[in-house]
């Protein structure tokens, strides 16, 4: 994981999105795509601060944790 202000350019082209699950209250993240091997992270509510960029791969092993712990619960 890095931290990324965007001033090298490498999220100029990023396209953010918020969860689907997101709620009202604004307490969410967004992620971006049009990065190509990296996922960048950002918090919704102040978006001027520094992103959490992770690799393609730390991003999808923290998909798989977060859904097996989750399936887990039920």
């Amino acid at each position: 994981m890095t931290i990324d202000k965007g001033t090298d350019g490498k999220l100029a082209r990023a396209i953010w999105r918020k969860s689907s699950y997101s709620q009202a209250n604004g307490n969410c993240v967004e992620i971006a795509t049009g990065v190509p091997s990296i996922i960048p992270v950002r918090d919704s509510k102040d978006t001027s601060r520094a992103a959490l960029v992770f690799s393609s791969a730390s991003w999808s092993a923290f998909l798989a944790a977060s859904k097996s712990e989750l399936i887990a619960q039920f």
